[in-house]
């Protein structure tokens, strides 16, 4: 009983109070990383030396190489980043996070108080207190992130110490040098740490519970080296995890961290090996918590010199394990491994909702050139674009509304938002294109076309209708307030269009120049032109009212119709000359 209160309760309560803390302060940290980490790491990933010191820089972030290489698994799922171009961040996540290891073989340092105030549980209570009064007084996001890094470092801390002060004792305990007797064998010490690694997922935790017992002065290093060893290796059981359901290149990605982490161990056992039967002395010494730091960081930066410059042959390698195998096309497919990065999870969205609206402008065309010319090929590939369009609405509107309940920034809240208006209206567009996909549809199929004037009519209206809707996908794509100003005047001269198209219709139908059936026809392709202006007005209008004000989209409008604006009034004259009947 005495083991279980002096030693194993301890342990376990110190180990909770490390990965809660770390989990609180890489939170906090990821958060304050913002929305430019993805982007960053689309440009940088494809020069392997930036790669490396960029997923070092964000692993040391979020200190945890794990989450790392999860965040890679889902950015290289959802096309963000190409699988040959991760083999820098691999790597140098591997080293980033070893800093956790210098951190807490502070926690070693006496001497004078100018040494002794390094020491992390001397300056741990005073970084909570700080974190506390940020979260409690201050309304700042950022600052109160920043407050959640200190908590989360200082729980961190609290942890270790606890775990440490559990293995004080541990060599008075009955078993205890049988144990020890167990890790002198390498293999088995290996083994250990690998399986112990793979259950609470945290190398970090691994490394810090080595730490610990080295500052008991129970281990060697000859025992060390391999539990460090098996540290690096189970730590990839979380990306493998991470990766079920993922495309195979999201799969190799993990294959390559499993590979580097396994040669790179089994390499240093050979070499371990070989000093042994050598009798080096400096093996059976006892290891200090800073040893074993130095063992963690040379391992890593020693594996990636040796594995650079066979870098091609172990991506060919990778792709042989996973091969390629027909996938199925257009899918749209949000990854919940990056759901929780918000920054990253935006990202993605974004991308996929620029998808749906460069969808939503090449149906539109197709559907307007199908009038005069018409296709059946092309009719099947509307009717496919519009059910995918459906597709993209479905999976973006639900992944955003639970989004926008995460803890967001002001910008994040109005990228949400801008969003989950306008997907509505891209569907809506692509509706109203495989309206106007049908309409030419039935005049194929009953052999009947408009007059010269009428098709003149309907080409004119088109055009403005095509032009409308590249300002508004382009005004979205590019968050360009510049280029939406310039639809609503436009959206105007399509409504006085259709009035007049209409006018000129009735005249025709009074005229017996057309028949009833086309007259209904050429009403509900205006109709349908008219529609679509409308929701490309209120594309335009979320682009450029939703980064500074509430939304509100009639009084934007009418204060913009009726105030006499001179730009206004310029681009109205400037489209209503462009797209005259005369």
């Amino acid at each position: 009983m005495a083991i279980v209160t002096t030693m194993i309760v301890p342990l376990l309560l110190g180990l909770t109070f490390f990965l809660f803390g770390m989990n609180v302060m890489s939170g906090g940290l990821e958060t304050m990383a913002g929305g430019g980490l993805e982007r960053t790491m689309k440009k940088v990933t494809a020069n392997d030396f930036l790669g490396f010191f960029l997923g070092a820089g964000i692993t040391v972030a979020i200190q945890s190489s794990s989450a790392m290489t999860v965040m890679l698994v889902g950015l290289v799922n959802s096309g963000l980043v190409e699988f040959g171009n991760t083999f820098g961040m691999i790597m140098g996540s591997n080293v980033g996070t070893t800093l956790t290891a210098w951190l807490l073989s502070l926690a070693g340092l006496e001497g004078k108080w100018y040494i002794e105030i390094l020491n992390p549980s001397v300056f741990a209570p005073i970084l909570a207190f700080i974190g506390i009064a940020m979260q409690m007084f201050t309304k700042s996001d950022k600052k109160k992130d920043l407050g959640n890094v200190f908590i989360g470092f200082a729980i961190l801390i609290c942890g270790m110490d606890l775990m440490s002060d559990s293995m004080l004792s541990v060599r008075t305990l009955p078993g205890f040098d049988t144990f020890l007797a167990t890790l002198k064998s390498p293999i088995i010490a290996l083994l250990i740490s690998t399986a112990f690694t793979g259950v609470i997922q945290s190398s970090a935790a691994t490394i810090g519970i080595v730490q610990a017992l080295a500052l008991s002065g129970g281990i060697t290093w000859e025992m060390a080296i391999p539990l460090v060893l098996g540290a690096n290796i189970g730590t990839c059981v979380t990306a493998l995890i991470g990766s079920i359901g993922t495309n195979k290149n999201a799969k190799r990605v993990v294959v390559m961290h499993f590979f580097v982490n396994v040669f790179g161990s089994l390499l240093c056992m050979v070499i371990l090996y070989i000093l042994k039967a050598f009798g080096l002395s400096i093996l059976t010494t006892e290891i200090a918590m800073v040893g074993v730091a130095i063992v963690h960081t040379l391992f890593n930066f020693i594996n990636t010199v040796i594995l650079l410059p066979i870098k091609k042959p172990l991506i060919k390698f990778c792709e042989w394990v996973i091969p390629d195998r027909e996938e199925k096309q257009h899918t749209v497919f949000l990854d919940e491994r990056i759901f929780n990065n918000s920054p990253l999870a935006i990202s993605e969205c974004r991308r996929l909702t620029n998808e749906m609206a460069e969808l939503t402008r090449k149906s539109l065309r197709k559907a307007i050139d199908l009038i005069f010319n018409y296709q059946q090929y092309t009719v099947e590939q509307i009717r496919e674009e519009e059910n995918l369009s459906d597709k993209y609405e479905d999976k973006l509107g639900t992944y955003l509304v639970r989004l926008s309940n995460n803890k967001l920034s002001e910008n994040e809240s109005h990228s949400v938002a801008r969003m989950l208006h306008s997907i509505g209206d891209f569907e809506r567009i692509g509706d109203h294109a495989l309206n106007i996909c049908t309409l030419a549809e039935e005049m194929h199929t009953k052999g009947i076309s408009f007059s010269p004037e009428g098709n003149h009519e309907i080409g004119i209206i088109g055009d403005a209708v095509k032009e409308i809707t590249s300002l508004a996908i382009d005004s979205f794509v590019n968050d360009n307030s510049e280029s939406a100003s310039h639809v609503e005047p436009l959206e105007q001269v399509i409504d006085k269009l259709q009035e007049q198209l209409k006018a000129l219709h009735i005249q025709r139908l009074q005229n017996n120049e057309c028949t009833i059936e086309l007259g209904f026809i050429f009403t509900d392709i205006l109709n349908n032109f008219e529609r679509v202006s409308d929701h490309c007005s209120n594309i335009a209008v979320y682009t450029m009212q939703l980064p500074s004000d509430k939304l509100d989209t009639h009084k934007y409008l009418n204060a913009i119709k009726y105030s006499a604006n001179d730009e206004f009034i310029q681009d109205y004259n400037m489209y209503k000359s462009k797209y005259t009947l005369d």
